[in-house]
């Protein structure tokens, strides 16, 4: 029987395939895989790729962005959002187009998100070489750039002849949509590649749809979680990223409820248990809440799901010690983690199972009741936190600013989506925001990338465009890209973002004084050079030059009151307030960072003795 064919350039093959490819949701409904593609062109790919992706306009939109970075954060965020179950893709010119996209890869390496890249690449003919913009390497020829990509991505592939798209888009495709490999993949596409055409077999542009697998637990491995888990007192589940990912909510729930378990999240998890849930004890770790760490410091064992157990989770392996470590998780790599029994497994067949061969078990009563008032006893100081009087002229701190944007709505909690990545925010969000739905919290904290809150946005709305996304940014990220307030215009994606104001790097600033150091070249104050100036930035006088509707409010019941406002407009929003760096929420724990051994200041000599106790404390 022969083959049936189209003779289609490589990147028309690649194009077509995307537009076709399907996938079957949690949710039971059949959704396009990819739902477009930001695309910055210029020479490189605005010929072969720009061509093809007009000819599919109808069935895979093209989205234009202002920075290659922003634009794969917001594809980035977009996977995330989706709980990883559909993509985007992001195309650049050669040289710097492709360059920009390495931190955005990074990113999702790090956070395990999927996402395809696609930068152009130099001529595989080596005709016109050095063509503009390419690196040249004087002992590797078929070095250039995008090599750069290798070791941030999952899979990596640079087609050097059209019929080659036939094996690397499938392979790509499955390790984006492989549980545990799950990951940003790269193919690099040579301009003249792209332009080449071939006979296309046509089965290539007709795909099944994609149905994601759910890894079961070994018996064995179930057999000894379960058994660990009937010795234990006084346990504590972590609910990390894969709770999320694997629609574990509910199995979550129905888990701690039939053991009388504790739960803490992660940030990758935080929004798996509703905030009001009775056992719901709140953040864990450095930038955790006292409940779930006064916790975490007592268990006989910590049941950890679906999370990598970063030094933030885990205080720098010195916050639980003391407790005995299960890790269920779909990545073999993460459930050896702190010499911990593993149960390789999806995390909602995984808790299912465990808790079906652990029946009858339960924790101490004790434990358990302790548990609930802990938790209900933070729960009330968090409404005491985030309502609290600022007095007159005074600056508030991040915590009351999220008191107020919370309280604007009165269904908040279910509706709207909180999006930050770093600075002080991250820790005050995870401590203070309220989130009763899945995913109604997005900080992207596994590689803390300043400038992911604006772009992220975009993604975010993207894909959820019936919740309100809500942008918390410092005025450190917010100067580091800004551009995609611009691009959220330009899609019809509104956001409503907060600049929250104290005039530099005050996260940082505080980290360098209780690690010992002079206070220095953080706050903007302190930064300016010989011959330079302080001039004060006008974020919402900056904000309206890209179209944003802005404002500087100067109080919390202004914000109160322009973000009610703010949540009725149709078109992006930016509310700028003033704040201190000075004051943050009490909780975290011991967090490593490298101490000087040797210095004259007696505050790093004080430091770094108490860098040596914590040391003492770690599980190695």
């Amino acid at each position: 029987m022969t083959r049936k064919t189209q003779r289609l350039t490589m990147a028309q093959a690649l194009v077509r395939r995307l537009a076709a490819q399907q996938v079957e949701t949690a949710a039971g409904s059949i959704e396009p895989y990819c739902a477009g593609v930001f695309a910055i062109f210029g020479h490189g790919n605005v010929a072969g790729l720009g061509e093809a992706l007009w000819a599919e306009r109808s069935r895979l939109p093209t989205y234009r962005a202002h920075n290659e970075q922003g634009m794969a954060h917001a594809a980035v965020a977009y996977a995330k959002a989706q709980m990883r179950e559909r993509v985007m893709a992001v195309t650049s010119s050669i040289g710097p187009g492709a360059t920009n996209l390495l931190t955005a890869a990074a990113v999702a390496h790090v956070d395990r998100l999927p996402v395809l890249l696609l930068p152009s690449d130099t001529f595989i003919s080596r005709a016109p070489d050095p063509v503009l913009q390419q690196i040249e390497n004087f002992g590797q020829g078929d070095m250039n750039a995008n090599d750069a990509f290798r070791p941030l991505v999952r899979y990596f592939d640079r087609i050097s002849r059209p019929e080659q798209i036939l094996t690397a888009l499938p392979r790509a495709i499955q390790v984006m949509t492989d549980a545990a490999l799950c990951g940003p993949v790269c193919l690099a596409l040579p301009q003249d590649v792209q332009a080449e055409a071939f006979d296309c077999p046509e089965d290539f542009l007709q795909p099944d749809v994609i149905r994601f697998r759910r890894l079961a637990p070994d018996a064995g491995e179930l057999a000894r979680a379960a058994a660990l888990l009937r010795t234990a007192r006084r346990p504590l589940l972590v609910a990390g990223g894969g709770v999320l990912y694997s629609h574990a909510s509910e199995a979550l729930r129905a888990f701690a409820e039939a053991h009388g378990i504790p739960v803490a999240e992660s940030h990758g998890g935080k929004s798996s248990l509703a905030w009001d849930h009775p056992l719901n004890a709140g953040a864990i770790g450095v930038d955790g809440g006292p409940a779930a760490n006064e916790l975490a410091r007592e268990a006989d064992l910590v049941i950890a799901v679906g999370t990598r157990l970063q030094d933030f989770t885990t205080g720098s392996n010195a916050l639980f010690p003391q407790a005995a470590l299960l890790c269920i998780n779909v990545q073999p790599f993460d459930t050896i983690k702190g010499r911990a029994t593993g149960l390789v497994s999806d995390a909602r067949l995984g808790l299912q199972q465990l808790g079906a061969a652990a029946a009858g078990w339960h924790a101490d009563a004790a434990w358990t009741e302790r548990s609930r008032k802990v938790a209900a006893g933070w729960n009330a100081r968090v409404t005491e936190i985030t309502t609290a009087t600022v007095a007159a002229g005074a600056r508030p701190y991040d915590g009351e600013v999220i008191g107020a944007v919370r309280d604007s709505a009165a269904d908040s909690a279910a509706k709207d989506i909180a999006v930050c990545a770093a600075g002080t925010l991250p820790a005050e969000l995870h401590k203070l925001w309220r989130a009763s739905a899945p995913g109604g919290y997005h900080v992207e904290y596994g590689y803390s990338c300043m400038g992911y809150e604006i772009a992220g946005g975009v993604g975010i709305k993207l894909a959820q465009p019936e919740r309100e996304v809500i942008v918390f940014v410092g005025d450190g990220s917010y100067m580091m890209m800004n551009s995609e307030i611009s691009t959220s215009l330009l899609l019809g994606t509104k956001l409503i973002v907060v600049v929250l104001d104290n005039q530099g790097y005050g996260c940082i600033e505080r980290l360098q004084g209780a690690t010992g150091s002079a206070q220095y070249n953080n706050m903007l104050e302190t930064s300016v050079a010989e011959g330079g100036v302080h001039v004060p930035i006008d974020f919402a006088a900056h904000a309206r030059a890209m179209g944003a509707e802005a404002v500087h409010v100067k109080s919390l019941g202004e914000l109160k009151s322009e973000m009610t406002r703010a949540r009725k407009a149709t078109r992006t929003q930016v509310l700028v307030i003033d704040t201190t760096h000075k004051r943050t929420t009490e909780g975290g724990c011991w967090w490593e960072v490298g101490v000087p051994e040797v210095s004259t200041r007696p505050e790093v000599q004080a430091a770094h003795e108490q860098w040596q106790q914590g040391k003492l404390q770690q599980r190695i």
